[in-house]
């Protein structure tokens, strides 16, 4: 099934970078604000959702004359406009979701978002938030990295302690070790490659992924 892509409200620190995470079979979905994302970067979204108060008329305009889809909920909810449209996604069926515009800004809302992620049923999903720059997701058994030498790779535990924790392929290897969420093992280590896998026994590890070279994102449109 196709991947979808979603655009939250938040930054953007490369658009080029962002640009090259697009493939052609992507569905595009914008939660609210992030509408002005996918137009900066000539994307219509198939999907607009959220209470819209941060969409301008002018963007809305253009959305609903491509034909776009447009869910609107009440300003006031429970949920944010980023999860609205990630349940979306998930209830369409879609089992690899990338996030992007989710991080950076607001540390109340990158906080929130990531936490998203850790949703019991979304635990047998592939989603993760890219900004081109920075990317983040949840190991829970093993995970692999795709970037280039030099790139930084940070593991850290979240909600209790990872066990077992081996690596492959970055510059301080880790074999069957336990990271403690008090403690900074995890933190800045290094893509000796183009590739690493991380593996964990028990807990779960949020993968931090920092490119050196965003200009080195292979594929997209």
């Amino acid at each position: 099934m196709p991947r979808a892509v979603i655009f939250a409200n938040g930054i953007l620190p490369d658009l080029e970078a962002v640009h090259r995470l697009i493939d052609p079979g992507d569905t595009l979905i914008a939660a609210d604000g992030g509408t002005h994302h996918a137009l900066a970067l000539g994307f219509i979204p198939a999907v607009l959702i959220g209470d819209l108060d941060s969409l301008t008329a002018a963007d809305r305009r253009q959305v609903e004359a491509a034909g776009a889809v447009i869910r609107q909920h009440p300003r006031d909810k429970d949920e944010t406009d980023l999860e609205l449209a990630l349940q979306y996604a998930v209830k369409a069926g879609f089992r690899e979701i990338v996030v992007t515009a989710a991080l950076g800004g607001r540390l109340d809302q990158t906080l929130g978002n990531l936490f998203l992620l850790t949703r019991p049923e979304y635990a047998a999903l592939d989603i993760r938030m890219d900004d081109g720059v920075e990317a983040g997701w949840f190991v829970y058994s093993r995970s692999e990295v795709h970037g280039q030498a030099g790139d930084l790779i940070s593991l850290i535990p979240w909600n209790g302690e990872a066990a077992g924790v081996t690596t492959e392929g970055l510059r301080w290897p880790l074999m069957d070790e336990t990271l403690y969420p008090d403690r900074t093992r995890g933190i800045s280590n290094e893509l000796l490659g183009e590739a690493a896998s991380v593996a964990l026994k028990s807990g779960r590890l949020l993968l931090v992924h920092r490119r050196s070279q965003p200009s080195q994102i292979p594929g997209g449109s």
